[in-house]
């Protein structure tokens, strides 16, 4: 398996309860609850729901204390991605036979005609297409960008070719994604624009993302590289903002082992973003850029081959998708029922994808056990589960170092969100294809753990 990337409301922590309808209520917008805090950062959740009998059933010890393991299944295979079948076989083998870059081509109208987009470019890479969205932009030294603390370096770092600014805002440790609330704190008069990360296909909350930024004059931007195929209100992640990156490197929901893809919603925009890299499109361009024949020095083409695989992918997508998806909700419908436990989701309006890892918060008190007892406990039971942290980027050197930066970035001496993240996240494995016998056995575990809390209380 190939993995490389993972990948907005206000909650209290000692209550984990809504404090925000979903959008399609017609209820008020959210509040943030000001603490330094745990309760701080993030998103209240309607209660959960016991399902974990009063007392263990008679026969059920723990495995953690000689009982029978609840999970015998094999996963073996349940992780491996990519899987190509032999479509992607043939495909891959026209372009040996016939080797040109017709399959860009093809790629690109199939991604306009599924995002309803009016331009879009393939990149070499996820990072290619973003370094092309930042130079696009086309704004002045010292424009302040607002991303998430815990992302990709690539989300981030191409910025200091352009002297951007990163304005590193907090998440919120359910959902993983950019703290609106903590955006709105951050503003300046220099933040020009917003770009949040849909992690691990967990939608970020564009409507609200979007009101603000169209109230404050700031431009959306969107990295969803994990998010192939995610929608809110039914418009795809990667179409709410004025431009988007898509990676289809080998680990994403739309593997071409390596590639991405920028989508943009204005011709200024494509032509910018295009001339950078695409020098054999300078003729195909109708503003200022046409005169650039050469293209600026840079050559960011998508390999034919991994445009002819993610033509392929794009087909099967939704479908994947929706096989994938259900499987997960089988599992955690099931288990966020369980005291304390909170999957990566906290919206009823939006249609996420998985990625990666199926994710967790855990709250203890909730729980009535600490995460490292319920997890000892659960892997005593063959569940392949672990500890989970934000993926953290501001304490990096390249933050903090002039020599590197136009601007230095803005970093903030807290970010509790992410800090909840570190102290309470679960994460399981996603499986890449259908196990009902495995999916069932891990409900199974997670009941006998729950079942058995006031014992690994005290441990």
């Amino acid at each position: 398996m190939i993995m490389s990337r993972d990948g907005v409301a206000g909650y209290d922590s000692k209550t984990m309860k809504t404090n925000t309808q979903n959008s399609t209520t017609g209820a008020t917008r959210r509040t943030f609850i000001k603490t330094t805090g745990l309760a701080g950062a993030g998103l209240l959740l309607p209660p959960t729901i016991s399902t974990a009998g009063a007392a263990p059933k008679d026969g059920e010890t723990l495995a953690l204390k000689g009982g029978a393991k609840a999970v015998t299944a094999s996963h073996d295979d349940g992780t491996t991605w990519p899987r190509y079948g032999a479509e992607e076989e043939k495909a891959v083998l026209d372009v040996l036979r016939k080797p040109d870059y017709v399959p860009n081509d093809a790629l690109e109208a199939d991604w306009k005609k599924h995002f309803k987009l009016p331009f879009c470019k393939a990149h070499y890479n996820g990072t290619s297409a973003i370094t092309a969205m930042y130079f696009a932009l086309n704004l002045p030294a010292g424009s302040e960008i607002m991303v998430p603390c815990s992302t990709f370096w690539a989300t981030i770092t191409p910025m200091r070719f352009f002297g951007l600014v990163p304005v590193m805002v907090d998440i919120n440790p359910v959902t993983l994604n950019f703290d609106i609330e903590d955006a709105k704190r951050k503003l300046t008069k220099n933040t020009k624009a917003v770009f949040p990360v849909h992690y691990l296909g967990m939608p970020a909350d564009m409507d609200y993302i979007s009101d603000f930024c169209k109230e404050k004059g700031l431009i959306v931007l969107e990295d969803a590289c994990h998010a192939h195929g995610a929608s809110m209100h039914g418009k795809f992640m990667g179409a709410w903002g004025r431009m988007a990156c898509f990676s289809f490197q080998a680990s994403k929901p739309l593997p071409a082992i390596e590639g991405g893809m920028g989508n943009y919603q204005n011709q200024e925009d494509f032509e910018r973003a295009t001339i950078l890299g695409h020098y054999e499109w300078a003729s195909k361009l109708k503003g200022p850029c046409k005169k650039y024949a050469y293209g600026l020095g840079m050559k960011l083409r998508m390999h034919p081959m991994a445009a002819a695989l993610a033509k392929c992918q794009l087909a099967k997508l939704a479908e994947r998708n929706a096989t994938l998806k259900a499987q997960v909700r089988r599992l955690n419908d099931r288990i966020t029922r369980l005291p304390g436990l909170r999957e990566q989701q906290n919206r009823k309006d939006v249609d996420r994808v998985y990625y990666a890892a199926n994710r967790f918060y855990l709250d203890e008190a909730e729980a009535g056990m600490s995460r490292a007892a319920c997890v000892k406990a659960l892997r005593a039971e063959g569940v392949s589960v672990g500890v989970a942290g934000a993926q953290f980027l501001c304490k990096n050197p390249i933050f903090h170092e002039k020599e590197w930066w136009h601007h230095m970035p803005v970093v903030a001496d807290q970010f509790p969100g992410a800090a909840a993240v570190n102290k309470h996240g679960i994460s399981l494995p996603f499986f890449t294809k259908e196990m009902p016998e495995l999916n069932e056995q891990y409900i199974k575990a997670f009941e006998k753990v729950w079942a058995h809390r006031k014992e690994l209380a005290k441990s």
